[in-house]
């Protein structure tokens, strides 16, 4: 069974973001850039089910700058077998990557999908379920445990009520949750391997795609610093604040 697994170059977790003085984005100039955390869960997910037999192959895609092959190259020390890298630069919104991965996926052919739930850099949670949508397959969202089978796969998610099991036929796609693994570290010797596996460089049109945004950023703001509480000593008194001063009563 082959896997495709998409990942993306986002800002490293770790680091608080500044808007940019013109308020026309985020600055990322001279910041270190990352695998985004649902992605690393996605490429873990993958390895485990290679360690059992069930998968053959892993392929890692990034859709992105010259520099994501980095990124890639961490799938690939992580247990990945090789890579894809569609070089775009600018920002690529959610269909164009779903676009590009129907390429990949017709080229490839994998037998199943594993991505993050969303990017922490614009929280869309939407390629996922846009790829399910244009090749037609089932789709397991939020995925909280994952046993794959010979021609199906029962995807245990996450939902606002609790957990909710499904069955899919294979192909399919599935997006990954916070709590579906622990992502590993990639050993020394495992980075020093990564680095002769091969990536191979596309370009969008190479799958007839346009990645020209469709929609404009007008602007962006900090959200406003929050302020300090108060103590009151009776019932009373904070009535009267959440009534006459906070205004939600």
């Amino acid at each position: 069974m082959k896997v495709l697994v998409p990942v993306k170059r986002v800002l490293d977790y770790n680091l608080k973001v500044k808007v940019k003085s013109d308020q026309s984005g985020v600055d990322l100039s001279n910041l270190k850039m990352s695998m985004n955390p649902f992605c690393e869960i996605a490429v873990e997910e993958a390895v485990r089910l290679k360690e059992k037999g069930v998968v053959t192959e892993i392929v890692a895609v990034s859709i992105g700058p010259e520099q994501a092959q980095e990124t890639i190259r961490t799938a690939l020390a992580m247990g990945a077998d090789r890579g894809i890298l569609v070089k775009v630069d600018g920002d690529v919104e959610p269909l164009a990557v779903a676009k590009i991965l129907k390429g990949i996926v017709e080229a490839e052919q994998p037998q199943l999908v594993v991505l993050g739930k969303q990017a922490i850099d614009d929280d869309s949670n939407q390629t996922g379920q846009m790829l399910a949508a244009i090749l037609g397959w089932p789709q397991g969202t939020f995925a909280y445990k994952l046993d794959v089978g010979a021609d199906k796969v029962t995807v245990t998610r996450e939902v606002d009520g609790g957990l909710q099991t499904v069955d899919l036929q294979l192909p399919a796609i599935i997006t990954t949750d916070l709590r579906l693994n622990e992502p590993r570290y990639a050993s020394l010797p495992n980075i020093m391997k990564a680095k002769k596996k091969p990536i191979d460089v596309k370009a969008a049109s190479d799958y007839g795609v346009d990645t020209t945004p469709r929609l404009k950023v007008l602007k962006v703001t900090e959200p406003p610093k929050r302020q300090g509480g108060v103590k009151v000593k009776t019932v009373a008194e904070l009535v009267d604040k959440l009534k006459n001063e906070a205004g939600v009563l």
